[in-house]
């Protein structure tokens, strides 16, 4: 399902209402609708869009199944003809009673894949761990963006997750963040802006990849966001970037063909070997069990 076309995406940065799913459900659809309008083929939204992120004891009371939740059902059928990422707290009957922090790829309609947060910071301002499961795995998918892998926020920061991502193949890398703003940067930026783009920069150049960062915007229980969502196209080309703090609505191109040309250009792709790397770290496992 590898469109051989560039795609326009729309990365939606908003400010979710804590808490509030309905109303999110109804901000996202208006976005749909706009970005639709523009002709964008995805639209990105942040980590838990549907939700808020502070939402510590109220993880449980907006925790739905994708699968079943009437909301999610409207969200999902108002994507024929687009993708869209969205983020929410999912309680899946398969696991029943515990939490996840999620983000899914819908495409035309059908869910395409779910992704579950594996790094959750609990640390200072974040306690994620004590409401939050571990997600397990990363899996690259097919979508019509062309191989896709997903990542929410911290997974990010940790550049095994990408590097999963590039050896399955993925051509775009997607991050859904709710990532706050510290320290002061250049102009209107935040100081901690730039290790997140600095991070895009170097798997999109190393990967040969696009890399598509949605952040959230706004204020949130004393936390304000940083925005600054940004895309990197294959080569580390800063392609887009987002207003910082403010909601904003970023569109711009991915064009399959300059992954090609990327990974002709740079051969990092064909002279991979993930063998030698799953060798290497089942050893180092190992030695850690002992």
């Amino acid at each position: 399902m590898c469109y051989l076309f560039p795609m326009k995406i729309a990365v939606a940065q908003i400010a979710p209402k804590l808490g509030d799913v309905e109303a999110n459900v109804g901000l996202h659809l208006d976005i749909l609708e706009k970005a639709r309008k523009q002709r964008a083929g995805l639209v990105v939204f942040p980590e838990l869009s549907l939700t808020g992120y502070t939402l510590k004891d109220l993880a449980e009371e907006v925790a739905l199944d994708p699968a079943a939740d009437p909301r999610f059902r409207r969200l999902v059928a108002r994507t024929k003809g687009l993708s869209a990422v969205v983020g929410f707290v999912e309680e899946s009957p398969s696991d029943p009673g515990l939490l996840y922090n999620a983000a899914a790829f819908i495409a035309d309609g059908r869910i395409v894949h779910i992704h579950r947060k594996v790094f959750l910071p609990t640390a200072g301002i974040f306690e994620e761990a004590k409401f939050f499961a571990q997600g397990r795995d990363f899996r690259a998918f097919d979508a019509p963006c062309g191989r896709t892998g997903l990542l929410v926020c911290r997974d990010f920061l940790q550049f095994g997750s990408s590097y999963v991502h590039y050896a399955a193949g993925a051509g775009v890398i997607i991050c859904v963040s709710a990532a706050p703003g510290r320290g002061v940067g250049d102009g209107d930026t935040f100081e901690t802006a730039r290790m997140w783009e600095l991070m895009g920069e170097a798997v999109s150049f190393f990967a040969t990849a696009y890399v598509v960062y949605a952040n959230r915007a706004g204020s949130e229980d004393g936390v304000t966001f940083a925005g600054g969502s940004f895309v990197y196209a294959p080569g580390g080309r800063l392609v887009a970037r987002a207003a910082a703090v403010d909601p904003d609505l970023l569109c711009c191109a991915l064009d399959p063909a300059a992954v090609a040309r990327a990974r002709k250009a740079w051969l990092f792709k064909r002279d991979e070997k993930p063998e030698a790397v799953w060798r290497s770290l089942e050893r180092i496992v190992r030695a850690s069990e002992d």
